[in-house]
């Protein structure tokens, strides 16, 4: 078992297009300290986060899991996944998590809520689980227009639905005491980030409204992202409290740097980054 209560689990890389993970932000003011490939993709993190709670591991979003297509292999340069093999690390299988709480449903992120059986057919990975979601969020991955239907792939999720494993929330929610998931849905509809306090301290999953620390800068929002203006006022918000309360903020795409706390000397902000 895990000697703590909260532990990021990797389930491996992925790299996507610098351009479109910052958005407006030109190339020029952000290749001094991103390293791209030859295609100009930079390689992210799938952060996945572990948490104990009351006594049962609840597992904070899947990764892309392993149903791997071989097109996305070359496109994403995807390694194999490593979520299952994390988590038996810190000695846990797949029926060990009572509940997997997803930020959204964008295919890096609940990927690994399915996988395939000996017999070919679509599962749930986590037999005895509740899976958490918004209902916003579900209803525009089940109904996905032009723009975000790429990001969403029925096989992640729709399996859940039919074992009857789905729990769709609406809004703001106290799943455990202790663990609550904010809904900032500027990134997509119903994204929703993770807070748990944890020893009187709040560690926070932000998902993708603050994907890796280089979108720490405000003006730094992902081309996926559905509405921007609003993404820039949560993470005008959020940061600001992050900051005044001392949250550890733990980023679902940072590769590295995963996690750390905002931080100021005199006028200056930074990041002290901690291991997880």
């Amino acid at each position: 078992m895990m000697s703590t209560a909260v532990k990021i689990i990797s389930d491996g890389v992925i790299k996507m297009d610098g351009g479109s993970m910052f958005g407006q932000v030109p190339k020029v003011a952000w290749e001094s300290s991103v390293v791209t490939d030859r295609k100009n993709r930079m390689t992210l993190g799938l952060n996945c986060l572990l948490l104990q709670v009351s006594g049962q591991n609840v597992l904070v979003d899947t990764g892309i899991g392993s149903k791997e297509i071989d097109q996305d292999k070359e496109n994403l340069g995807l390694v194999p996944s490593r979520l299952l093999k994390g988590l038996k690390g810190v000695g846990l299988t797949p029926k060990d998590i009572s509940a997997v709480v997803l930020s959204h449903l964008h295919f890096d992120h609940s990927g690994g809520c399915t996988r395939l059986d000996r017999a070919g057919n679509l599962v749930p990975t986590f037999p005895k689980a509740k899976y958490y979601v918004q209902e916003k969020c579900w209803d525009e991955a089940c109904n996905p227009n032009e723009r975000c239907h790429g990001s969403h792939r029925a096989e992640n999720f729709l399996p859940i639905e039919e074992r009857g494993q789905l729990e769709l929330l609406d809004g703001d929610t106290e799943i455990m005491p202790g663990l609550n998931v904010i809904v900032t849905d500027g990134h997509s509809q119903g994204h929703q980030m993770v807070m748990f306090n944890h020893g009187g301290e709040r560690v926070v999953f932000l998902g993708d409204i603050i994907p890796t620390p280089h979108h720490l800068n405000l003006v730094a929002i992902s081309a996926f992202d559905s509405s921007p203006e609003k993404t820039l006022e949560q993470k005008r918000d959020l940061l600001s409290q992050a900051e005044r309360q001392g949250w550890l903020l733990v980023f679902s795409h940072g590769h590295d740097i995963k996690a750390g706390y905002l931080e100021r000397r005199g006028e200056m902000g930074y990041l002290r980054p901690v291991e997880l």
